[in-house]
């Protein structure tokens, strides 16, 4: 079997001066894969316990005489954040690559903390009027921006630790996104099951939040002591203008890796409005529209590896591009019988099957994205492709997935929006081959 070929070329990118650390020296894997996956998942976590609360949150925050626009408001309110996304990218994927990818994730992570302190201590709607939303607002655009520097530092810390192994390393990426996932689908869940509809509305909302602030020292703490990998190389990396590459010199390889992580984003944000979709279309329980989502998290966490580390063996595009056309076959049906038989049984059936399929897409792709750019514009160039990825695709899927079944009449219409996903992103890997990824 063929060893992918970044691997090899990723070797030649070194300098020669810089330092390879022994095996006695090299951090074990378990160590580093927890020091990364922990503070990722924290910061996620600040992320998309926003989309899950969305109804309350609207309720909360937007209110208004109609309860679908007042959700349409809270939704495109979670997308907007990420226009701040390419912003941040833009920032701290340049600090990434000249300062280190430890520097720049701790950097976010401070960031994030602050933005959900705001959110957690915001009074609401009834209380401050107007002033309410803004604050919601201001504080989202915050964790847009430091969201916009932690895939690429994280990413390119992980890819660069071994890379024979990059497959595996970095589908830790993903992977810890499925501890997030489940962490919010779980809170969700207990919130609904075990406060009252006025007591979640009144204070059980805000606990989610001040659980992130509370492990955020935690994330922090880790952060200040990894070590970066044996790629990074500050000297060299402070010389090159990697925002300039990125948007210019390479804008192939950079709409490569954005296209890339259309697919991927798209399941992962039409993922966190399942529960939504679940309670206002299929009229399910809001405890039980978590159930779902938390198995999903489950099989993330523990396939998305799996598949990372086969594609060390046997190479990224072809797991992706299988998994792509899979979904395209069975998007359409799945929620055509979730619509015609809506129960928690036909939902764990969807999202498992999503689920097993979005994994083997989701477990190469950090690595393939990683090799698509040399390492001293890695950091900005991650950054940049998937924080306009997300942008421009992901993070406004569930105010279209909403804006569609609102505008068509159809419950299943968040499914074409998929179907688009999966379209662009094969062009994507079609394309990927021209700049020797196998």
């Amino acid at each position: 079997m063929s060893t992918p070929n970044g691997a090899a070329a990723s070797r030649t990118v070194v300098n020669n001066t810089t330092s390879t650390k022994s095996a006695a020296t090299r951090p074990s894997t378990f160590k580093v894969i927890t020091a990364i996956s922990i503070g990722n998942a924290l910061e996620w976590f600040e992320i998309v316990i926003y989309g899950f609360l969305a109804v309350t949150i609207s309720k909360l925050f937007f209110p208004s005489d109609n309860e679908n626009v007042s959700l349409l408001i809270a939704l495109g309110t979670f997308g907007v954040t990420f226009f701040m996304r390419p912003v941040g990218s833009i920032v701290l994927g340049a600090y990434a690559d000249s300062a280190g990818r430890k520097a720049a994730l701790t950097l976010s992570m401070g960031l994030m903390l602050g933005g959900t302190l705001l959110i957690a201590v915001s009074p609401t709607f009834a209380s401050i009027g107007i002033w309410a939303p803004v604050l919601i607002i201001v504080a989202r655009l915050l964790q847009g921006f430091a969201a916009g520097g932690e895939f690429g530092s994280a990413t390119a810390l992980l890819a660069e630790q071994d890379p024979n192994r990059r497959g595996f390393y970095a589908s830790w990426q993903f992977a810890s996104q499925g501890i997030t996932t489940f962490l919010g689908a779980a809170f969700g869940m207990g919130l609904n099951t075990l406060l009252t509809p006025e007591q979640l509305l009144d204070w059980g909302w805000r606990i989610p939040f001040f659980f992130g602030l509370l492990l955020g020292p935690v994330g922090l703490y880790i952060r200040r002591h990894l070590e970066e990998g044996d790629e990074f190389d500050k000297s060299a990396a402070a010389k090159a203008p990697p925002v300039r590459t990125a948007l210019l010199d390479q804008r192939g390889r950079t709409l490569t890796s954005m296209g890339l992580i259309i697919l991927a984003t798209i399941i992962s944000y039409t993922g966190l409005f399942m529960p939504t979709f679940a309670v206002k279309q299929l009229g399910l329980p809001p405890s039980m529209s978590f159930v779902g989502t938390i198995w999903l998290g489950v099989l993330q966490l523990t396939l998305v590896p799996f598949y990372g580390a086969l594609s060390d063996r046997i190479g990224r595009l072809a797991i992706m591009r299988t998994a792509a056309l899979i979904m395209l076959v069975m998007i359409v049906p799945l929620f055509y019988m979730l619509v015609s038989y809506p129960s928690v049984t036909t939902l764990m059936i969807a999202l498992t099957a999503i689920g097993l399929v979005a994994t083997a897409y989701w477990g190469p792709m950090a690595a393939t994205m990683a090799e698509l750019f040399p390492a001293g514009m890695r950091g900005t160039g991650l950054s940049v492709s998937y924080s306009l990825g997300v942008a421009i695709f992901g993070g406004f899927a569930p105010f279209i997935s909403a804006w569609l079944i609102t505008a068509t009449g159809s419950k299943i219409s968040p499914a074409f929006y998929m179907v688009f996903g999966v379209l662009v992103s094969l062009v994507a890997l079609r394309v990927a081959p021209r700049y020797g990824i196998k």
